[in-house]
């Protein structure tokens, strides 16, 4: 009862302000106090203000409002773990099935300490396979930074 009395006076407060507005020919500040003004009493009529005093003087409420809250805060915490870690379940699967196939390196990553006059065959062989594999290989290493970076 109380609660509906003071929003009635707000309304009436607000609304002389929009009179004294609308007297001083500033219609469109008149018009938006006089809708500030409206929604107090809007409030009082649809039952809002009841439910909401309802809501503040029950204890169990107030339970149920803190149980809300542990409950978004554990879902939080166990985000910012999972982005600290940097792995999604989705990644880890991915992860997974790539554990079982080829390697992401490329086939050589060190250059060769020979000077190449004494062995041509078996060094023709090993560039004709770096060469091969360069071209799948090149953005396998950036593709996987990528993705363990989440980009």
């Amino acid at each position: 009862m109380l609660a509906e009395t003071i929003c009635s006076a707000v309304s009436a407060a607000g609304l002389g302000i929009a009179a004294i507005a609308a007297y001083r020919k500033r219609f469109l500040t008149a018009t938006r106090i006089f809708a500030y003004a409206l929604v107090p009493v809007g409030l009082v009529m649809t039952g809002v203000v009841r439910w909401a005093s309802d809501i503040v003087f029950k204890p169990g409420v107030w339970i149920g409002f803190g149980l809300l809250a542990a409950a978004w805060l554990l879902f939080m915490t166990t985000r910012a773990v999972e982005r600290r870690s940097g792995s999604t379940r989705r990644e880890r699967r991915a992860a997974r099935s790539a554990e079982g196939g080829a390697a992401v390196a490329p086939a050589a990553s060190s250059p060769s300490l020979t000077s190449g006059a004494g062995t041509g065959a078996p060094q023709a062989q090993g560039r004709t396979a770096a060469k091969q594999a360069a071209p799948a290989d090149d953005f396998s290493d950036i593709e996987a930074i990528l993705k363990k970076h989440g980009i």
